[in-house]
């Protein structure tokens, strides 16, 4: 299995980016996708999630701005970031969920780096 993130970029603050998540291989008990992201120096944090029923989460930071999306027969998962600001520069990684008992997050991709200049 292989998850393979792409659309990062610079961008100044208040524009838009979208990123796309490629997974290649099948995961016979995937429950949920998300985004994560990482800045330096700081934890990864959970930004977004969606799950088989469409269910979507959102951390407080970015509910308004950022939008999960999924399309299942393309195996492909979005990202659309709007309103960018400064403090959403991080490299964004995007992870699959997957078990019968426990949905935890097994498969992550190399992540994509956004950068968000003012």
């Amino acid at each position: 299995v292989q998850l393979v993130e792409s659309g990062g970029g610079s961008v100044q603050a208040g524009g838009s980016l979208k990123l796309s998540c490629v997974v290649s291989g099948y995961i016979s008990t995937r429950c949920r996708m998300a985004w994560y992201r990482q800045a330096p120096g700081k934890e990864r944090e959970l930004v977004t999630s969606i799950s088989n029923d469409g269910t979507t989460t959102y951390t407080d930071s970015v509910k308004g701005r950022f939008t999960i999306s999924q399309d299942n027969p393309k195996n492909t998962l979005y990202l659309q970031m709007n309103s960018l600001k400064t403090e959403d520069t991080a490299v964004y990684l995007c992870a699959a969920a997957s078990g019968w008992l426990a949905c935890e997050y097994r498969y992550w991709g190399q992540g994509t780096q956004v950068t968000v200049s003012s």
